[in-house]
């Protein structure tokens, strides 16, 4: 077996300031100079190994995946945040909880969801401003939030606590980035008060939680949202989930469904902005289909639109790294894996790679025509096996219908300047600055 190329400390540590602000660069540079997979050292016992080779991805993510869990990062770090849920926990309690949740976020379970979806979706486009620039991503940001807050509780919530919700979530998000890529100034984080105040936010979006909860069980009304379905699950002994475990899938629902959402959606404006053409014939798709009010064959019928939401997510995908950690020895390639590897997938990388994708950096929609290219080993955007993400759906259908609706009113104006990124716990936009106009055909 041979060794995993290593990349040393020192060039970690001469790199600190640039991968604080983006590691991609830095990623990029080990890849080829090392090969696809390399192993990074961070001190004497610790080590990262980063690849971006699909078929690694595949044996970690697929074909063998009982020898893989999440790492810390999730299952401690952005757990003390959301809670011990499906997207932060391992094992059997993870298994306990996707075999109880899967239901709700079947696709005939969503379709009683999609009226909710599309009018959180036409309440936020309404903010869009027209013939002046500015920054669309706070747009899709709250759209993208609002649409988690009516598909979980049709809207019948307090506007005020749902505005602080969202800023408790966004506060959590934010203070992690900086233990992640700041782990030397943890101590400070503690002693200075800023962890605890961030932990005491998130004492206080449990209880907003717990409090609308509450009421939906004295109300006694159905709205048949996301609420219920979770209200009514059981687990096999016909035990519901207990208060606390809700709290914490809501809470995970939240952080996870609007923060990709909404910079998938915005990194897909900044691309049509620069392709013109593309917006005529996601335009041209629309019109065909603005007559139809049946919202489920609308999005049947709007496969070309589909097409540019997989090619967004292919050039930026939201979850840009997977992480795992091996429990046993295993072997790939010709390279051993011992217990304990802690394993960073480069989602970003494997979806530009010239010999799946020819002209990799080209927006090019029409590659999304074969279908097949998004059940491949080498398209990651909801990631894969079993914990691929449990609202793909959910938010497939809510990317369409944003889109859908934003080109039937507005006309994105050209802009040329090359797409500006900021990764942290997501691939988010920065500096999205487009300018809208009305249609007037």
């Amino acid at each position: 077996m041979n060794k995993i190329p290593e990349v040393s400390r020192l060039s970690f540590l001469k790199s600190a300031r640039a991968i604080l602000k983006n590691p991609l660069p830095f990623h990029k540079k080990n890849f080829n100079l090392k090969g696809n997979t390399f192993r990074l050292k961070l001190g004497i016992s610790k080590n990262v190994v980063f690849s971006r080779d699909a078929m690694f991805a595949q044996h970690a993510l697929q074909k063998n995946q009982k020898n893989y869990k999440k790492s810390a990062i999730q299952t401690k770090d952005l757990a003390k945040y959301v809670g011990n849920g499906l997207l932060t926990s391992n094992g059997a309690h993870w298994a306990k909880q996707r075999k109880l949740i899967q239901p709700a976020f079947h696709k005939k379970q969503l379709e009683t969801l999609v009226n909710k979806i599309q009018e959180a979706i036409l309440t936020e486009i309404e903010k869009i401003e027209v013939d002046q620039p500015f920054n669309i991503f706070p747009v899709f940001n709250d759209l993208a939030f609002q649409t988690v807050v009516k598909a979980l509780f049709s809207g019948e919530v307090d506007k005020r606590a749902i505005n602080r919700l969202q800023y408790i979530t966004e506060a959590a998000q934010e203070m992690l980035v900086k233990e992640l890529r700041q782990p030397y100034l943890n101590w400070w984080f503690k002693l200075s008060g800023e962890l605890e105040k961030n932990l005491a936010l998130t004492r206080e979006a449990r209880n907003i939680l717990n409090d609308f909860v509450a009421k939906r069980r004295q109300s006694r009304k159905r709205y048949d949202d996301l609420l219920d379905m979770l209200l009514d699950a059981r687990y096999d002994n016909g035990l519901a989930m207990d208060d606390e475990q809700l709290i914490d899938e809501i809470l995970i629902l939240f952080t996870a469904g609007h923060e990709t959402t909404s910079n998938a959606l915005t990194f897909a404006a900044e691309l049509l902005a620069r392709n013109p053409s593309i917006q005529d014939k996601i335009y041209s798709e629309v019109i065909t289909l603005k007559d139809e009010d049946d919202l489920l064959l609308k999005l049947k019928g709007l496969q070309y639109t589909e097409q540019v939401i997989n090619e967004t997510m292919r050039l930026y995908p939201p979850a840009y790294f997977i992480d795992r950690v091996s429990i046993e020895s295993d072997a790939f390639s010709d390279f051993e894996i011992k217990p304990n590897t802690n394993l960073l997938f480069s989602i970003y990388e494997i979806h530009r790679d010239e010999n799946y994708f020819k002209d990799s950096e080209v927006f090019n929609p029409d590659r999304f025509e074969d279908k097949t290219i998004k059940y491949s080993p080498y398209y990651y955007p909801f990631g894969a096996g079993p914990r691929m993400c449990i609202g793909n759906n959910f938010a497939m259908y809510e990317m369409i219908l944003t889109i859908y609706e934003l080109m039937k009113v507005y006309k994105i104006e050209y802009k040329s300047s090359p797409i500006e990124i900021k990764p942290l716990i997501t691939l988010k936009p920065k500096n999205a600055i487009l300018q809208f106009s009305k249609r007037k055909d």
